[in-house]
């Protein structure tokens, strides 16, 4: 795990202080509220429909036990005892005093944390595979890479003031859990043809208002060159990026408005020029990065029953099935906690369970935490003897559901009850999906599914990427929900396609069961997924389910 240098630590201390003096301005009136917003944008601090609103940097989704601990304790002291765990693998508080904000920003930084660059016009927090150091398929962790890409776009001078906001994903495995395609840039380390690991570079990716899929701007880059190449195309779009149309400005416009070839030249002559001037990384910096990320001190134990433990309880059982992943360590699991309780808001964890999840990484897990892009906490590295004792405290506090991949696992953004840009709820609707199915007894039938949800356009929810989309939109006062089906955010990301005509708020719930019901008389096996069922079949029968009536006028 990273900790500070004595650099670190004076540069978040200086920032604080810095922004404390402007929120004191701002107290006093010295400071309009049009004149506050760059300043506290640039400290992670929005205002809501209701109060402002902190999102905190988890940079690429690690956590320290004594982190978490400290989240809690923010959560209880200056909000309402709860935090909520977002897809860019922040945590948002959503209800701080803009006079306590300084004193959370304090808190944080005393454990090691901070909310620079959680928002703005600049490069947001860099995140990565939430199996990070753990997954069985990797080639190498990624969060290295993800380091030194956080310390290098860190004030950067030239990228505080970009066309529009930008993100960066990064990945070490082959199976992509990291969504690499929806970013702005997206980095993948692959093995090159004499066995080095270098990086596949992605450009031009994201979802929102006009979503594309991220295309190879550099099938291999040698690691040395890591950063002057991406100084070069952060570089490329600052000049090159719109500036006239906020909803035109982000890098895939830019990509697909001069094309491919004509950005790739552009990067390239960027990139020599750089290259002329780049005296490299500090080697000393390099290994510090490195050895913070050296993997625990794993136990060599017999997995003292834990197939015992499975065959005589079969809800156990039901969550090693669901809830677990195959470790790169013998005799591990990475575990995968879900907050996803049906009826729970997804994302959403009290302080009683942050403390919990913290004891438990450090009595299981090596004292480190993950956060998942899908909303969930993540303990890597859990040895198979200490499962049994684990799920039991889980249980305890209401964290045991088995569901990781099925109907009730759904991302979904804050929507209309906390969020300005919100057009729609999104909370409510994946509180009745989760409650309806498991009233059903349909949620294990159903098998693996990802259903996501945005409240607007602007795609938080990673609608687009959904097995089943749902966006949530205004028409003439009215709340109206769009379907769409086949996406997929996993290496060979694919957007869904909309069904058709939008549902009414009352609808939408019996729509996604006509269709799911309809999938379930089509498939040709269980272990035939949804997504695999849609195509092999295509759209017609699963329209025909969702729009009875419009299919029987065709019919007819």
């Amino acid at each position: 795990m990273y900790n500070y240098t004595d650099f670190d630590t004076a540069y978040v201390a200086s920032r604080n202080a810095q922004f404390r003096a402007q929120v004191e301005r701002r107290i006093s009136g010295a400071l309009t509220e049009d004149e506050f917003r760059p300043l506290r944008l640039m400290n992670g601090l929005y205002l809501q429909l209701h109060a402002y609103m902190l999102r905190v940097a988890i940079p690429y989704g690690t956590l320290r036990s004594d982190q978490m601990r400290q989240l809690a304790m923010i959560a209880d002291r200056w909000d309402k005892g709860y935090g909520h765990f977002t897809t860019r693998q922040n945590i948002q508080y959503n209800w701080p005093k803009l006079s306590d904000v300084p004193d959370i920003l304090e808190a944080l930084a005393a454990v090691q944390m901070h909310s620079i660059q959680t928002s703005g016009n600049t490069i947001r927090n860099v995140t990565a595979d939430h199996f990070a150091g753990a997954a069985a398929d990797e080639i190498e962790d990624p969060r290295p890479t993800a380091e030194l890409i956080r310390q290098w776009s860190t004030d950067h001078p030239e990228f505080q003031f970009l066309p529009r906001k930008f993100k960066i994903g990064v990945s070490g495995a082959p199976h992509d859990r990291a969504v690499t395609k929806s970013h702005d840039i997206g980095i993948r380390i692959v093995r090159g043809g004499g066995g080095q690991t270098g990086y596949e570079i992605l450009v031009g990716g994201g979802l929102g208002r006009t979503p594309m899929v991220g295309q190879v701007i550099r099938p291999f880059l040698k690691k040395a060159d890591l950063l002057p190449y991406l100084e070069a195309i952060v570089s490329t779009y600052n000049l090159m990026g719109r500036r006239d149309n906020k909803f035109k400005a982000r890098i895939k416009i830019t990509v697909f408005e001069n094309g491919m070839e004509k950005f790739r030249d552009a990067v390239d002559a960027r990139f020599e020029q750089i290259k002329r001037e780049w005296t490299g990384v500090d080697a000393d910096l390099i290994a510090h990065i490195e050895q913070s990320f050296t993997p625990p001190a794993f136990r060599n134990a017999p997995e003292d029953g834990y197939e015992t433990a499975r065959k005589a309880d079969p809800v156990f059982r039901s969550w090693t099935d669901t809830n677990l992943t195959g470790h790169r360590q013998p005799g591990y699991a990475i575990v995968t906690v879900s907050l996803k309780a049906h009826g729970a808001t997804p994302g959403d964890a009290t302080s009683a369970q942050m403390r919990l999840l913290a004891d438990l990484a450090d009595r299981y897990g090596h004292g480190e935490l993950r956060i998942s892009h899908e909303q969930n906490v993540v303990l890597p590295h859990v040895h198979k003897s200490d499962l049994w004792a684990l799920h039991a405290a889980l249980k305890a506090q209401g964290l045991a559901t088995a569901n990781i991949g099925l109907t009730s696992d759904i991302i979904a953004c804050p929507g209309m009850d906390y969020c300005t840009l919100a057009t729609a709820r999104s909370i409510p609707v994946a509180q009745e999906i989760a409650t309806h199915f498991q009233a059903l007894g349909l949620e294990e039938e159903i098998g693996a599914l990802k259903i996501k949800i945005s409240g607007c356009i602007n795609a938080c929810g990673h609608h687009h990427v959904g097995h089943i989309g749902i966006l949530g939109l205004d028409r003439a006062g009215v709340e109206n929900y769009q379907i769409t089906l086949g996406g997929d955010h996993r290496e060979n990301m694919t957007l869904g396609e909309r069904t058709g005509p939008g549902f009414a708020y009352d609808e939408i719930v019996p729509a996604i069961e006509r269709l799911l019901r309809a999938y379930l008389a089509l498939r040709d096996s269980r272990e035939e997924t949804f997504l695999d069922a849609y195509r092999r079949l295509g759209d017609a029968p699963f329209k025909a389910a969702l729009y009875p009536a419009e299919a029987a006028r065709d019919a007819a």
